[in-house]
């Protein structure tokens, strides 16, 4: 598996697969075992805090089949009000203050399969991986590093959502995926359900999930041994399963220690059961809502530092209020200006606002949630009707903790890489990131425009 991001020296990046196998052990005598996934042969970082102690969150926010780049792009370049907003970013007008628009930049990677390769470039820093004859992630998409670096003291390493049916692009490496939560009451209860304690609240704790941890604690003595005698593709596979494990591990530790005293945190409105289709409309507004509330107060509460928030997939035919076919079907066949697929980037930007909203919403001291968070938005292509990976979509909202400027377009006149967007970001987050991306891509330098 490639890793994009370069660190300074420290720890490697987290666990994965292996002919089946188990590892055995005791505990209280009695036999337990712990299954593997089929192999081929036979660290944890603290995250920066704001200088007022609040810990720092990464938020990613995507949606498929890109803009309309035309309409997209700011006409004015700078900060506050030496720039405006343009005509499909318009529903961001509330949250402009919070928001940096960053133009010009390139996803530079081959652009062999459509929508798969920027997805893979955007969301990775790396190319498509078609080595096995099947489109994948070449290595973790960009908030699973990040969620590895910022993630390990949280009762969930990341919480990935979405406001429709998706598969989702949240990669922990090749043939890897980690699929979201689509439906907002599964998604309340495993919150804010039972084991969900407010501050100074008592919560119940699974006693199955302690006996699986004494479970794990019993073979670990094993893992090292198996690790030695593998090939290096089974370490990663090993790895990759076994970090799942651990991250269960971390949610115990966390279910039986007091909640952390934060004043912002509390249970939120319960969503309705059910969000069936409306005359074969999903309804996006309504779930991307409750779904933004519910990712505000598990950020408030501390359950988590890293979420992934995706309206869409890549070639999605989502098919979005007005529109008279699906989405990807219209960026490649209705004609003239697109009035459509120009209507359809504006509700994403409006249930991207939605979810600035809830974050900014929150108290944290004399600033909000949104202070102490960095929002990512973006694409998988720019212009969905060509596939083109130039001038991509970026957008950015909260200074994360004032490492980074607001209120700002930037714009790159030299089609840098968008890798660089994203090592500034890391950077911000506290993460010692040297370099991120590879050939075309690689870069050592962040937006130095975008940095305080």
């Amino acid at each position: 598996m490639k890793r994009a991001l370069r660190l300074q020296p420290k720890a490697r990046l987290p666990f994965t697969p292996s002919r089946r196998l188990v590892l055995r052990g005791l505990l209280g005598g009695l036999a337990v075992s712990v299954a593997l996934p089929p192999l081929l042969s036979l660290g944890s970082r603290r995250a920066r805090a704001a200088d007022d102690g609040f810990p720092l969150r990464f938020g990613l926010f995507t949606w498929g089949n890109g803009n309309l780049p035309d309409r997209w792009v700011p006409a004015q370049e700078g900060e506050g009000d030496a720039w405006s907003l343009s005509e499909q970013l318009a529903g961001l007008a509330l949250v402009k203050p919070d928001l940096t628009v960053i133009t010009g930049l390139s996803c530079k990677v081959p652009n062999i399969v459509p929508h798969g390769s920027g997805n893979a470039g955007m969301l990775s820093g790396l190319a498509l991986d078609q080595t096995t004859g099947e489109d994948t992630f070449a290595g973790p998409s960009i908030d699973q590093i990040i969620a590895y670096e910022i993630g390990q003291d949280t009762l969930y390493q990341s919480i990935l959502t979405a406001a429709s049916n998706v598969n989702g692009s949240s990669y922990n490496g090749p043939f890897s995926r980690n699929p979201p939560d689509t439906d907002p009451y599964t998604l309340y209860e495993r919150l804010f359900g039972a084991t969900f304690r407010e501050p100074g609240e008592e919560g119940l704790v699974d006693p199955t999930l302690g006996l699986r941890r004494s479970a794990l604690d019993a073979v670990m003595g094993d893992i090292a041994t198996l690790n030695a005698r593998v090939g290096s593709e089974d370490k990663i596979r090993l790895e990759q399963h076994l970090d799942g494990v651990r991250q269960l591990e971390t949610r115990l530790a966390r279910l039986e220690e007091d909640p952390p005293s934060l004043e912002s945190c509390a249970r939120p409105a319960t969503p309705e059961v059910s969000y069936p289709d409306l005359e074969g409309r999903p309804q996006v507004s309504a779930r991307n809502r409750v779904m933004a509330d519910m990712l505000a107060m598990a950020l408030a509460c501390d359950q988590t530092r890293v979420f992934g928030h995706t309206i869409s997939d890549p070639v999605s035919d989502l098919l979005f209020d007005g529109a008279s076919a699906g989405h990807h079907d219209l960026t490649h066949n209705e004609g003239g200006d697109q009035p459509e697929v120009h209507n359809i980037t504006l509700q994403i930007m409006d249930q991207l606002a939605v979810l600035i909203e809830a974050l900014r919403a929150v108290p944290e001291g004399d600033a909000t949630l949104l202070d102490h968070c960095v929002v990512m938005a973006v694409s998988e292509v720019s212009l969905g009707r060509t596939h083109s990976l130039d001038d991509m979509p970026i957008l950015l909202a909260g200074s994360c903790g004032g490492a980074l400027k607001t209120d700002l377009h930037l714009r790159s006149t030299g089609q840098e890489s968008t890798n660089r967007a994203h090592l500034s970001v890391m950077r911000a987050l506290g993460i010692p990131a040297l370099s991120f991306g590879e050939d075309d891509g690689y870069t050592e330098d962040g937006l130095s425009g975008l940095e305080v």
